[in-house]
C-alpha cells in the first residue's frame, strides 16, 4: 500500500515538484502555491505546471504583461491582491479557460481595455475592489460568459455607459457600492438577465436611475442606500421581480404614492436616516411587510394618519418614532392611535417638486467621414486616421468619443457642437500645445476628459468653460512645468486630477483654487521640491494624495494641515533622509495607507508616527538605509507591512522590533545587515537577540525548557512515520 500511495504521489506532484521558484511555497499534493509578499516584479516563469491555486499577494508586478500565466494552464484561482498592478495588458490572462476564482483588489488598476480579460471563460467570481477603475471601455466583460459575481467596489467610476456589462450572461450579483457614480446609461444593465442583487450604495446618484434599473427583470434585492437622491416620482422603479429595497441614509424629502406601483413583489422597503417628514399611502404596495422609517423627522399629525392607517390595514410592520409635535416626540409609530394625531395650528411641510426630466435630444445617423459611430453604444471614434482637424457631425446623442492617435496641435473654441450628451472624451496623444478657451463649450454632461501625451504647458482660466460637471480630468505626460492656474475655477464637481509625469517644480498657494471637490490627486513623477503649505487648503475632501518620484526633501507636514479626508499618502521615491517627529500628525485621524518606500531614509525619529494606530491597514518602508524603525505597537490594524531590503542591525536596541514582528501575522521581509554573523538572516530568525536583557523565557526562536522539551520529543509524523502521499517543499532562498 505505501508503494501505491507514493506512486500516486509521484504522479500528482511528479517533475512539477522538483522546482519552486523563490521565494515561493509549493504544496504539490493539493497543488498550492503560494509566493506571499516577496517583492517579485514579474510573475515566476518556474511555478509547476499542474498548479491550481496560485496566491501572489503583495508584490509588486505594476503591469501583468501578455500571455503571463500560459505556463501554469490549470489554475482554478489566483490571487493578485495588493501587487501595485496598474495596467492589464490585453491578453494578460489568455490560456486560463479552467480559472473561476481571480481577485485583483486593492491594486492601481485605472482602466478595463476591451480585451483584458480575454480566455477567462470559466471565470465564476472577479474581484476588483479597491482599485482606481475611471472607465470601462466596452467589451471589457464579453468573454467572462461563467461570471456570477463581479466585485467593483470602492473604484472611480462616476459613468456607466449603454452595454457596459454585456456578456455576463450568467451574473447574479453585480457590487459597484463606493464609487462616485452619477450618471447611468439608460442601457447599461441591459443583457443581465441573471442578475438577482444590484448594489449601488454609496455613491453619487442624485436621482433613481429608472430607466436603467427597468431593465433588470429578474433582481430581487436593490442596495441604494447613501446617495443623495432627494425624491422619487410617480413609478420611479419599475423592477418586476424586486423584493428588498434599501434607500437608507439618503437625503429624500418625499416620495410619490405610487412610485412602486410597477414593483409588484416588493417586501422590504428600507428608507431610515431620511429627511421624510410624512408619507402618503403606498398604491399598489400590498405585498409589502416591512418599512423602516427610523430616523427620520416625522411630524405626526393628523397629515399622517392615511399612512398609518394604511399601514395597520395592510398589516405592514412599520420601524420609526415621531419627531413633531412636542406630546408624541420619540413614540413609536406602531404605537399611535389615530385619535392622538392631530393637526392643530400644524401646517403641511412645503413637498419638493419632482426634478423635471431632460428632454430626449433626438438623435441622427451621421457619422464623419473616416469615423465610425455605433448607435447602440452612443461611441464615435476616430482613433489613429492621421486627422489634423476635429471632426464635426457626430451624432447629437453620442456619449463616448474617442480621438486618441491624431494630430490636432490645437482644439479651437466651440470644437463639439451640439454634443450635449456626451460624457466620456478621449484626446490621448495627438499632439495638441493649446486648448482654446471655451473649446468645451457646450459639452454640459461632461464626465470624463482625457488629455493624457500631449504637449500642454498651459491652460487658460477659460479652457473648461461650458463643461461644469467634468469630474475627471486627465493630463498625465504633458509639459507643465506648473499647475495651470485659475484653470480649475469653472469644475465645482472636479473629483479626480491626474497630473502625473510632467515637470511641475512646487505646488504654490493658489494653485488648486476652486478644485473644491477634489478626491484625488495624481502627481507621481514630476520634479516637485516644494509644497507651500497653504497650496493643497482648497481640497478639504481629498482622500488620495500621490507624490511619489519627486524630489521632496521632506515630508510636507504643512500642507497636510486641513486635509481631514487623507486615507492615502503615498511618498515612495523622494529623497527624504529624515523623517520628524510629528510628521504625519495632521492626518493622523484618517491616514489608512502611507508609501515611504525606495527613498533612501536613512533615520526616523522616535515620534515620526505619533498620532497614527490602529486606523493604519498598510506601510511600504522598503528598500531604505535606516537601521531601526519607531515603536509601531498600536498598529493593530495592519494588513501590509513591507521591510524588505532595510539594512537592520540586529542588536539588542532592536529587541522591541523583533518583539513585536513576532506578534504579527504577516510577512514582513525584514533582514539583518549586521552584524556579521546574522547578515542576511529574517530579523525573526537571528539568534542574536538571545543575549539581550529583556530576552525571557519562551521567548519565539529561544531555547526555553517547554520548547526542548517538546524538541525532543518526537512530532505526531515522526512517531507514525512521515507520510508518502504529502509531497511540500519550500524554496527558502
Amino acid at each position: 500500500w505505501g508503494f501505491l500511495l507514493l506512486t500516486v504521489s509521484l504522479a500528482l506532484g511528479g517533475a512539477a515538484s522538483t522546482r519552486c521558484p523563490a521565494p515561493c511555497i509549493c504544496d504539490n499534493l493539493r497543488a498550492h502555491v503560494l509566493c506571499l509578499n516577496g517583492n517579485l516584479t514579474v510573475v515566476p516563469s518556474a511555478i509547476p505546471q499542474l498548479t491550481k491555486k496560485l496566491d501572489l499577494r503583495g508584490n509588486s508586478f505594476t503591469v501583468i504583461p501578455v500571455g503571463a500565466f500560459l505556463t501554469t494552464p490549470y489554475l482554478t484561482h489566483l490571487d493578485l491582491q495588493r501587487c501595485k498592478v496598474e495596467r492589464l495588458e490585453e491578453g494578460a490572462f489568455r490560456g486560463l479557460g479552467r480559472l473561476i476564482y481571480l481577485n485583483l483588489a486593492s491594486n492601481g488598476i485605472a482602466l478595463l481595455y476591451q480585451e483584458s480579460l480575454d480566455g477567462l471563460s470559466s471565470l465564476q467570481q472577479l474581484i476588483l475592489e479597491g482599485n482606481r477603475i475611471e472607465e470601462i471601455q466596452p467589451g471589457a466583460f464579453g468573454h467572462l460568459g461563467s461570471l456570477t459575481i463581479l466585485d467593483m467596489r470602492a473604484n472611480a467610476l462616476v459613468y456607466l455607459p449603454d452595454m457596459v456589462f454585456q456578456g455576463l450572461q450568467a451574473l447574479r450579483w453585480l457590487r459597484l457600492s463606493h464609487n462616485a457614480l452619477h450618471v447611468l446609461g439608460s442601457e447599461a444593465f441591459t443583457a443581465l438577465p441573471a442578475l438577482r442583487r444590484l448594489s449601488l450604495d454609496h455613491n453619487e446618484l442624485q436621482a433613481l436611475p429608472s430607466e436603467a434599473l427597468a431593465r433588470l427583470d429578474g433582481a430581487t434585492r436593490l442596495d441604494l442606500g447613501h446617495n443623495p437622491i432627494t425624491y422619487l416620482a410617480e413609478e420611479a422603479l419599475a423592477m418586476a421581480s424586486l423584493k428588498h429595497l434599501f434607500l437608507d441614509h439618503a437625503a429624500l424629502q418625499d416620495v410619490a404614492p405610487n412610485a412602486f406601483a410597477h414593483s409588484p413583489q416588493l417586501r422590504t422597503l428600507d428608507l431610515h436616516e431620511n429627511q421624510l417628514r410624512g408619507l402618503l399611502p403606498l398604491a399598489r404596495a400590498g405585498g409589502l411587510v416591512r418599512v423602516s422609517l427610523a430616523g427620520n423627522p416625522l411630524l405626526c399629525s393628523c397629515l399622517l394618519r392615511p399612512f398609518h392607517n394604511w399601514l395597520l390595514k395592510a398589516r405592514v410592520q412599520v420601524e420609526g418614532s415621531c419627531a413633531a409635535p412636542p406630546t408624541l416626540r420619540g413614540r413609536p409609530l406602531d404605537s399611535l392611535r389615530p385619535s392622538e394625531m392631530r393637526c392643530g395650528h400644524l401646517q403641511p411641510p412645503p413637498s419638493p417638486t419632482a426634478p423635471s426630466e431632460r428632454p430626449k435630444v433626438a438623435s441622427s445617423r451621421q457619422c464623419p467621414w473616416g469615423c465610425t459611430c455605433s448607435p447602440d453604444f452612443r461611441h464615435g471614434s476616430c482613433e489613429n486616421r492621421d486627422l489634423q482637424e476635429i471632426p464635426r457631425g457626430f451624432p447629437r446623442d453620442t456619449r463616448l468619443l474617442d480621438l486618441r492617435r491624431n494630430t490636432f496641435g490645437m482644439v479651437p473654441p466651440g470644437a463639439f457642437p451640439g454634443l450635449k450628451e456626451l460624457v466620456s472624451l478621449h484626446m490621448q496623444s495627438c499632439s495638441i500645445g493649446v486648448l482654446r478657451p471655451g473649446a468645451l463649450q457646450g459639452l454640459k454632461n461632461l464626465v470624463y476628459l482625457y488629455l493624457t501625451d500631449n504637449r500642454l504647458s498651459t491652460l487658460a482660466a477659460a479652457a473648461f468653460k461650458g463643461a461644469p460637471r467634468l469630474a475627471y480630468l486627465d493630463l498625465d505626460r504633458n509639459a507643465f512645468t506648473r499647475l495651470p492656474t485659475g484653470a480649475f475655477q469653472l469644475l465645482p464637481n472636479l473629483i479626480s486630477l491626474h497630473l502625473q509625469h510632467n515637470a511641475i517644480g512646487e505646488l504654490a498657494e493658489g494653485d488648486l483654487a476652486g478644485a473644491s471637490a477634489l478626491r484625488w490627486l495624481y502627481l507621481a513623477g514630476n520634479a516637485i521640491g516644494r509644497i507651500a503649505p497653504a497650496a493643497l487648503a482648497p481640497t478639504r475632501m481629498l482622500e488620495k494624495l500621490h507624490l511619489e518620484g519627486n524630489h521632496l526633501a521632506e515630508v510636507p507636514t504643512a500642507a497636510l494641515r486641513g486635509l481631514p479626508a487623507l486615507s492615502e499618502l503615498k511618498l515612495s521615491r523622494n529623497p527624504i533622509k529624515h523623517i520628524g517627529d510629528g510628521a504625519f500628525l495632521p492626518v493622523a485621524s484618517s491616514l489608512q495607507h502611507l508609501y515611504l518606500d525606495n527613498m533612501g531614509l536613512e533615520q526616523i525619529s522616535p515620534g515620526a508616527f505619533t498620532g497614527l494606530g490602529p486606523k493604519i491597514r498598510s506601510l511600504y518602508l522598503e528598500s531604505n538605509k535606516m537601521s531601526n524603525i519607531p515603536d509601531m505597537s498600536n498598529f493593530t490594524g495592519l494588513e501590509i507591512l513591507n521591510l524588505w531590503n532595510v539594512p537592520f542591525d540586529c542588536a539588542c536596541h532592536l529587541l522591541p522590533l523583533r518583539k513585536w514582528i513576532d506578534k504579527l501575522n504577516l510577512r514582513v521581509g525584514a533582514t539583518c545587515e549586521s552584524p556579521a554573523e546574522a547578515r542576511g538572516l529574517k530579523v525573526k530568525l537571528s539568534t542574536t537577540f538571545q543575549t539581550c536583557p529583556g530576552w525571557g523565557r519562551g521567548e519565539a526562536g529561544g531555547a526555553s525548557p517547554d520548547k526542548t522539551k517538546a524538541a525532543s520529543k518526537p512530532s505526531k509524523k515522526k512517531r507514525l512515520g512521515k507520510s508518502p502521499t504529502r509531497s511540500f517543499k519550500k524554496n527558502t532562498a
